[in-house]
């Protein structure tokens, strides 16, 4: 048989585009060693769901979602037990832990004395807040603690929704230049800046606005984004508009759902938008009349059988002889299905045609060969599956 050329990537996936605007330039923040802003790449971020109180469990948490690909996490902290937690997790975490600020000026503090890598504060519910920030600004330039100044729509300072009534755009704004400013009068400026609300739509025209009026790295979200499949349908599209413009230096999607989902739509967003080098990413068609073998289970066995996969391929798993071999020929990996059989190609080549029985097999063991030929670590479970493989004519 014929040598394949791999044409393994050394840095860019093969099939990574430029992103579709350049990002806005920012102020950069170093938040626990994850650079933000400034031109450093885009990080994930989540929230833990424990209680922060119950070291073990949060800690847990964390080892879970660092798994996943997060890069920074955030932790509720409403109580003094919280607070009492924060030194021993903001040590042992794998991550940089901010803490989640709220109603309590004094968590504040015991936030920046835990060694937490920032701080996130909401000034529309803290009590007495706009006192207290020459106070909270030296401490936070004392430790080098950045500060995010967290604007919610459903938190919105008093002042703000009398003078315009609901959260608008312009009252998110208002309300997080306002509080920007105040740290500004201390000389304090390692701040980032979210502009939430539950309504994309509403949260596209703030962080559109928020971005034209100053200079610091803005984090993204949808607040209370909803269920699993809303909340992301909501977050992708929010983001897509926003990190389509260059605007966005972190991201958070926020799901009724367990916070490693929340991760994976996050990193899959900023991949799909080439924001992000690629990892797996399984290209199948929506089958239709023409297809000849069961492509919903054929990509969900594919998918299931490759998890894990350390490395930026993109495989195709096609169920017809109409767009499968174009795609799978485009890809690292795929398979141009019809008539019982699939053709497998390697980087645009075919290198053998097998019973639809052997598809999911041969497709694994393919990857895991690209993947050994990248150098990569694979998981115990994928060890040893590039075995030889009995070619059909």
């Amino acid at each position: 048989m014929t040598a394949v050329n791999l044409g393994i990537p050394t840095k860019r996936h093969d099939h990574e585009v430029e992103p579709l605007a350049p990002r806005r330039p920012t102020r950069q923040l170093n938040v626990g060693g994850v650079l933000v802003g400034g031109g450093a790449p885009i990080s994930v971020q989540s929230m833990t769901t424990t209680r922060t109180s119950d070291i073990g469990a949060t800690l847990q948490q964390i080892a879970e979602l660092t798994a996943t690909g997060c890069q920074i996490v955030r932790v509720a902290c409403p109580t003094q037990d919280d607070a009492d937690a924060l030194k021993v997790i903001a040590k042992q975490s794998q991550i940089p832990v901010i803490a989640d600020i709220h109603f309590q000026p004094k968590y504040v503090f015991a936030a920046i004395d835990a060694g937490c890598a920032a701080v996130r504060v909401n000034p529309g519910n803290i009590k007495q807040f706009d006192d207290r920030v020459g106070e909270i600004a030296k401490a936070a330039k004392d430790a080098g603690t950045p500060i995010r100044i967290g604007v919610n729509a459903g938190s919105l300072d008093k002042r703000l929704l009398a003078k315009y009534g609901k959260a608008t755009p312009e009252a998110l704004v208002e309300s997080a230049l306002w509080e920007a400013s105040l740290f500004e009068e201390h000389d304090f400026r390692d701040i980032k800046i979210s502009v939430k609300h539950n309504d994309p739509v509403v949260m596209i025209k703030a962080y559109r606005l928020l971005s034209q009026q100053c200079d610091y790295p803005l984090h993204l979200g949808v607040t209370e984004a909803g269920p699993a499949f809303q909340g992301t349908i909501k977050s992708a599209a929010a983001f897509g508009a926003l990190l389509a413009e260059g605007i966005g230096d972190t991201i958070r999607v926020s799901l009724s759902a367990p916070p490693v989902e929340e991760v994976k739509v996050g990193n899959q967003i900023l991949e799909s938008m080439g924001l992000k080098e690629r990892g797996l990413e399984i290209v199948s068609c929506p089958s239709c009349g023409r297809a000849q073998v069961d492509v919903y289970t054929l990509a969900e066995q594919v998918t299931a059988g490759l998890e894990g996969l350390p490395v930026p391929l993109r495989v195709a798993v096609m169920g017809c002889v109409v767009n499968g071999p174009g795609e799978a020929r485009e890809a690292d990996l795929g398979v141009a299905s019809g008539n019982g059989r699939g053709q497998i190609f390697v980087k645009g080549e075919v290198i053998r045609t097998v019973p639809e029985s052997q598809i999911v097999e041969t497709l694994i063991e393919e990857a895991v060969k690209l993947a050994e030929a990248m150098g990569a670590d694979l998981p115990e479970e994928l060890k040893g599956l590039a075995g030889p493989v009995v070619q059909v004519h």
